[in-house]
């Protein structure tokens, strides 16, 4: 008699028939690839059983390209053909890259039109390369890492990126992915790929706080864990802050130790490397000797304490302290509310930060996971959810995108749509209307951040809604959507509601908006509340008194005929005392000239009624004017 399989309650029918799929921490440092394997997740290593990667490329004259162990071990040999830190360079333009002389690159032109258009390329012996292209050779070992260990094709991966990569920088992971032949399931910010990690490992309920000090950025998230429902309750960070900028103070602590000038690429790279190293030694040990033999032929040898590395990189520690406040205070809540901190990325082995973490939140932070693993293992539980081999109403993940979303208005006024800490997936749309009579098209311009003004906020995309039917000004109704996707990748659509016109744009920007740019946004918005406030009603103040002298000044062409030389004259002086207030800093004044130019209209504006009634009545009789039942 044959047996028949029955499945489980909410598992697939062939249960035998796992789909593969991986979750990838893509770092500034190392990568690293996960899985889940007999209901657990766990890290998957490369033949030598390493599990990390660094994320490391160098491209040979051949046409070869390696990656890993075997670049890094050239990294100062051939430092303008290996790429180090390449993540970030994703989605940024030169202008975007701080001092680009200290770099050993040769970098060319960006192309100024088509995919990565804007974005910085680099010139090696290889040919031009992109960042997505020297990050795709990351994810192509990967990939094919995870194919040989799990026996098979994957069918997707969730890839990591840091809670404050804007829109050009998530395009720019997905355009890398898909180069190495992967299917993306999801993009996931990493402090929430950690927290899911803590969260169904640990069986965590409660308020949590992830602690994500990285290579190259710091991020802090506030999630809330309960019943399977992870919330992202607000995020914040800094994100020119890394595990790179304590080498670099290790750095400088060298270069002034030994008497030396400015160095070349070489031995800038080198002794970056050898600080890397004490700071990784100085976690364990109470003192690290840094060792290296310069091009000069000179020699380093000195001894760094861990005594002295924690007072040259105190002040790095306490930068991470300021975004855990504005996180909290975003939140709506207090240190007292966090029943746990999560430790994220290999800089935070530190014991100073661990102390000052520990200190600042009253309480000693988790570090029972590998934070150089957490945050692959927590992608690869949800990129094994999203294959389909789980049921999906185990848990409920709710991230947030890091910055409003808006458009521009009339007076250069940013309206936002969407704010920030908005849960994602979400759809949200405002109708707003014509300035002019007459008016057939709106440009729509996209526009990101928290301040008022849009001079002070970042352009995303413009695109045109065009056929609106001629009314008069403020008739008609055009709804505008944002839809931002589960990636955080935002698509806007424009409709006039009377005729069905629509237009509507994918927002891909240009690659060249930095991470920095959205730490400082979020720093001015708070700095500037006060400024950007006055700066508002002074714009709608001024914008409004625009219209009522266009207003009048159409009338008065009109039916100046109307008026007395007086009337008009007294209209007339008004409207110039408006327009000099215009001049003026001072809503207030403004508002009080439109409001005596409107008083001297009023009578204007009721010979204007008597005429258009009287055109009206003309030629007929009482009879005509009868309704009829």
């Amino acid at each position: 008699m044959a047996l028949l399989q029955i499945s489980e309650p909410g598992m697939s029918t062939a249960p035998h028939q796992h789909r593969l799929a991986v979750g990838i921490d893509l770092g500034t440092t190392n990568s690293l690839v996960a899985t889940v394997r007999n209901g657990i997740s766990v890290v998957l290593n490369d033949e030598n059983g390493r599990a990390l990667l660094p994320s490391v490329v160098r491209y040979l004259a051949d046409g070869g390209v390696a990656v890993g162990e075997a670049a890094q071990a050239m990294q100062s040999e051939d430092a303008a053909n290996t790429i180090v830190s390449v993540k970030r360079f994703m989605g940024r333009g030169l202008k975007d890259v701080g001092e680009i002389s200290r770099l050993p690159y040769r970098f060319a032109d960006a192309p100024s039109a088509g995919p990565g258009s804007g974005m910085l390329q680099l010139r090696t012996v290889a040919g031009i390369k992109s960042p997505v292209e020297v990050s795709a050779e990351i994810l192509k070992v990967l990939r094919s890492r995870a194919e040989v260990a799990l026996g098979g094709e994957l069918v997707g991966a969730v890839i990591t990126v840091p809670a404050y990569f804007d829109d050009a920088q998530r395009q720019a992971t997905k355009d890398a992915a898909r180069l190495a032949g992967l299917n993306v399931l999801r993009l996931l910010n990493e402090p929430t790929a950690a927290a899911i990690a803590y969260g169904l490992d640990n069986a965590a309920e409660g308020v949590y706080a992830v602690y994500d000090l990285g290579g190259g950025t710091f991020d802090i998230s506030i999630l809330r864990l309960s019943r399977g429902v992870f919330e992202v309750l607000a995020a914040n960070g800094d994100s020119a802050l890394g595990g790179d900028d304590f080498d670099h103070r290790i750095h400088c602590w060298l270069l002034e130790k030994n008497h030396l000038s400015a160095l070349g690429p070489r031995d800038t790279r080198l002794l970056l490397t050898h600080a890397r190293a004490a700071k990784e030694q100085l976690t364990e040990h109470a003192e690290a000797r840094i060792t290296a033999m310069l091009s000069t032929g000179e020699m380093i040898d000195s001894v760094l304490a861990r005594s002295e590395f924690h007072a040259m990189s105190q002040n790095l520690v306490q930068r991470t302290l300021q975004p855990l406040r504005r996180a909290l205070r975003d939140a709506e809540l207090g240190v007292a509310d966090i029943k746990g901190v999560v430790m994220v990325g290999g800089a935070t082995r530190m014991p100073q930060v661990q102390h000052a973490v520990g200190e600042f939140f009253g309480q000693t932070p988790l570090t029972n996971l590998d934070p150089d693993k957490v945050v692959a293992l927590g992608a690869a539980i949800q990129a094994n959810l999203l294959a389909g081999n789980r049921s999906g109403g185990d848990w409920l993940l709710l991230d947030v995108i890091p910055l409003s979303l808006g458009i521009e208005t009339m007076g250069g006024l940013a309206e936002k749509i969407i704010p920030r800490n908005s849960t994602i997936p979400t759809a949200r749309a405002q109708e707003f209307t014509t300035y002019r009579d007459g008016q057939t098209a709106m440009s729509i311009h996209v526009v990101q951040g928290e301040r008022e003004l849009v001079s002070d906020c970042r352009s995303l995309a413009k695109f045109e809604l065009r056929g609106i039917p001629a009314m008069v000004a403020g008739a008609a109704r055009i709804r505008v959507t944002f839809q931002v996707d589960a990636d955080g990748l935002l698509n806007v659509s424009a409709r006039e509601m009377g005729s069905g016109v629509e237009a509507a744009i994918t927002v891909k920007p240009s690659y060249g908006l930095s991470d920095t740019e959205i730490t400082r946004m979020l720093q001015e918005s708070t700095q500037h509340a006060q400024d950007d406030m006055q700066a508002r009603a002074l714009r709608e103040q001024q914008t409004e008194a625009e219209q009522l002298l266009e207003a009048v000044q159409h009338a008065l062409e009109l039916d100046g005929g109307l008026l007395d030389q007086a009337g008009r004259e007294k209209i007339e002086t008004r409207m110039v005392a408006l327009r000099d207030t215009l001049q003026l800093a001072d809503h207030l004044a403004i508002k009080r000239a439109a409001a005596a130019l409107n008083d001297a209209t009023v009578g204007f504006a009721q010979k204007r009624m008597d005429k258009s009634v009287s055109g009206v009545l003309a030629g007929k009789n009482i009879s005509d004017l009868e309704v009829k039942p």
